[in-house]
């Protein structure tokens, strides 16, 4: 994590600190040990943050315009923010609530991964077809990737070495060494990749392609297509089955595919491949994250503007959570 004393004042512009100090003040402290959600509202300009324990969201924190993807250090102490309209990062402290600092992306931020070592933040700038890397102990950009049109999906390996990006109108997973920064792969997948998303073992990435309407499992090793998954829900058109989000549990028995604007999330069999329920939940599903333990799935919902919790083990949407306007991303601090 960068150092954000003043004396480092000239590496980051101060973003917001009347307004965040603020919602700081508005905080209803949670138990201790709790897990808290933190939930981008992209319409809404700021950050919920939820008590995974009581349900009950206790703040709402004004951020910069447009924010989406957010990712959480390994330590859990900041949440980091695309702020798409600012074309920056923007840096939250997530004990304080108090946005500290920004991070210099590149233009449009939309998504973005941090390495499994947290020394390394990799943002897809969406208007300018780059991935910026940032070096997280300095503040700096160290490295920009040319990758194809419309950036938007980010992941890193479980070890590190290979970071993926996906571009929307190229319909490519590119495959890009983390030493070099030098593409080594491009995968042709189906139209308009959103998200990509490791197996715990590295083995796998799963590529979901929005207009596509499917999801690509690709061998890392082959850098091929091993399965495309595909979604058919009864009394919906196939136009609008949405591939997005997709997270996977750790054992690789199942994973989860949100499914846009279908409302619906898709368990699959990881091994098999093979979708076996579709769960209900609120309208245009985006993203997923799962609670430390896996036992609960949290699923925003941008139109229906609230997150839907999952019971995991029960396959099961429990409880509805209201949160601001047009949520996006979703992380969970344990």
């Amino acid at each position: 994590m960068p150092d954000l004393s003043m004396s480092h004042a000239s590496r980051f512009k101060r973003a917001l600190p009347a307004a965040a100090s603020i919602a700081a003040l508005l905080a209803i402290a949670s138990p201790a040990g709790a897990q808290t959600v933190f939930v981008s509202n992209e319409k809404g300009n700021s950050i919920t943050v939820i008590d995974a324990k009581t349900r009950q969201v206790t703040a709402t924190i004004p951020v910069g315009e447009r924010p989406r993807g957010i990712a959480l250090s390994p330590d859990g102490k900041t949440l980091y923010i695309c702020a798409s309209d600012e074309d920056h990062i923007e840096v939250l402290d997530t004990e304080s609530l108090e946005v500290t600092g920004t991070l210099p992306s590149g233009p449009d931020p939309e998504l973005m991964t941090i390495a499994p070592d947290g020394s390394r933040l990799y943002a897809a700038n969406e208007d300018d077809n780059l991935v910026t890397v940032i070096d997280l102990a300095t503040g700096d950009a160290v490295a920009e990737v040319q990758v194809g049109v419309e950036p938007e999906g980010m992941a890193v390996s479980p070890d590190g070495k290979t970071i993926v990006n996906t571009s929307e109108t190229t319909n490519m997973a590119h495959f890009i060494d983390a030493d070099s920064f030098e593409i080594v792969a491009n995968v042709l997948v189906d139209q308009r990749p959103r998200f990509a998303q490791f197996t715990d073992d590295g083995s796998e990435v799963w590529v979901s392609a929005e207009i596509g309407g499917t999801v690509s499992v690709i061998d890392v090793a082959t850098k091929e297509i091993k399965k495309k998954i595909s979604f058919s829900v009864p009394g919906l058109q196939p136009e609008a089955i949405q591939p997005v989000g997709i997270r996977i549990t750790k054992d690789r028995s199942k994973a989860f595919v949100a499914l846009g604007p279908a409302n619906r999330v898709a368990v699959v069999n990881a091994q098999t491949f093979e979708v076996e329920k579709y769960l209900l939940v609120g309208q245009r599903v985006w993203q997923l994250a799962f609670t430390p333990d896996e036992s609960e799935l949290y699923a925003t919902n941008g139109v229906s503007n609230d997150v839907s919790v999952i019971d995991v083990a029960k396959l099961k949407t429990v409880v509805s959570i209201p949160v601001g306007s047009f949520p996006w991303g979703v992380a969970i601090k344990p």
